[in-house]
């Protein structure tokens, strides 16, 4: 079987579109999947080797998130690659200028095509002062997925928001957790000393993305909460993106660490004692499950991941959507319980620990099969869908 993947992002960026799909795509490798990768320019150069072919289009940066590329609408190019190489299945992940070439390209080829929704990108429109095109950008994704064979979505809930508004053939795919790498084992007390963080002293976490779609305000107003309760308190950032010089000169006592990877991102988070998610903007939201398998009691609002693996009091706190108050009195709360907050962890990692990428990798070659068995539809032209 060959699959192509079509994504705006790839190792060795750092997000969570980027980290699903390579788990998924080292699934297909270890099933002898021949792959074909989509996909900009790396900034860094390089092939992606597990792939039989790997087709890098010209990438530019999004205004206003220099450290975000999408890639140019190569049709011709992705045409005559799949005419050379036809593959039995096309992924897209992003709905960027390259996801839509691909669409085109693949129902002009009739070949099936599966969607993937990583990124809620109307509620993005909202974060950016463009609230006004939120209802232009959803009827967008409605018109792309609503052409491929199927698509999927990490939760049940997101599922049924998509039906609601008119999406169709939508599946849920989760996503799996490392619970070798992210576990408490990776616990440092030498890191926790450069913290300056005593052994009675709670550090607080956030990792993701420093940009506004994180609902960076109420986590500046969490942990300003949390210092004046618990003065002794760290706090560590783990993450980049446009809003951090802005958060440094707001939060002068917290540690930023930049982007992290790997086992020293396993040793921060193991190293931490709970972890705070405010964001509205997760489709899932990686960082949730990964918190949890390394022990920390999570404080996040009762959607994506959060809604699908927290019970609120057992493994953290489950916010109400709409209650900004309610989040961060729940914060505080957990901070200033320590028996609390060791209980919560111990059940968040139980809760995940048995959460494998190789079921969540099976089940996505399933679904990519059950596409190959539906008849696509092709239409004229390869440039418009």
């Amino acid at each position: 079987m060959r699959v192509a993947l079509v994504s705006e992002t790839w190792a060795p960026e750092i997000n969570g579109v980027a980290h699903t799909l390579g788990h998924l795509a080292h699934h297909l490798a270890t099933r002898h999947v021949n792959l074909q990768l989509v996909r900009p320019r790396p900034r860094q150069g390089g092939r992606e080797g597990r792939a039989e072919r790997d087709m890098q289009v010209r990438a530019f940066s999004l205004p206003g998130y220099a450290d975000v590329n999408v890639g140019s609408p190569d049709w011709r190019r992705l045409a005559r690659l799949w005419q050379e190489s036809r593959p039995d299945v096309v992924y897209i992940a992003t709905e960027g200028p390259l996801g839509w070439a691909a669409l085109a390209t693949a129902r002009h080829l009739s070949i099936p095509v599966v969607g993937g929704f990583h990124t809620n990108f109307d509620q993005y429109a909202a974060n950016y002062h463009l609230r006004w095109a939120t209802g232009i950008v959803s009827a967008g994704l409605r018109y792309f997925h609503n052409r491929c064979q199927m698509t999927l979505v990490p939760t049940r809930a997101q599922a049924e928001r998509l039906y609601q508004r008119g999406f169709q053939r939508v599946n849920v795919l989760g996503r799996g957790i490392d619970a070798q790498r992210f576990s408490p084992e990776r616990r440092d007390a030498q890191l926790r000393n450069q913290w300056g963080a005593d052994k009675g002293d709670p550090v607080v976490l956030y990792a993701g993305r420093l940009a506004a779609e994180k609902n960076m305000p109420l986590l500046v107003r969490t942990l300003r909460a949390l210092q004046e309760a618990h003065p002794t308190l760290r706090t560590v950032l783990v993450g980049d993106g446009p809003e951090r010089q802005h958060l440094e000169h707001q939060l002068p006592e917290a540690i930023f660490t930049g982007f992290l990877s790997g086992e020293n991102l396993a040793r921060h988070y193991a190293s931490a004692d709970m972890f705070l998610f405010p964001s509205h903007s997760e489709t899932y939201g990686n960082v949730v499950p990964e918190a949890m398998a390394s022990g920390l009691p999570v404080v996040a609002f009762d959607q994506a991941a959060a809604s699908e693996l927290i019970e609120d009091g057992r493994e953290g706190r489950l916010i109400d959507a709409t209650d900004n108050d309610a989040f961060v009195h729940a914060a505080v709360e957990l901070c200033l319980n320590s028996g609390t907050r060791i209980h919560a962890g111990i059940a968040a990692r139980e809760k995940v620990a048995d959460q494998g990428w190789h079921i969540i990798g099976e089940r996505f070659l399933t679904y990519l099969i059950m596409a190959t068995q539906e008849t696509p539809y092709a239409i004229s032209s390869p440039g418009h869908v």
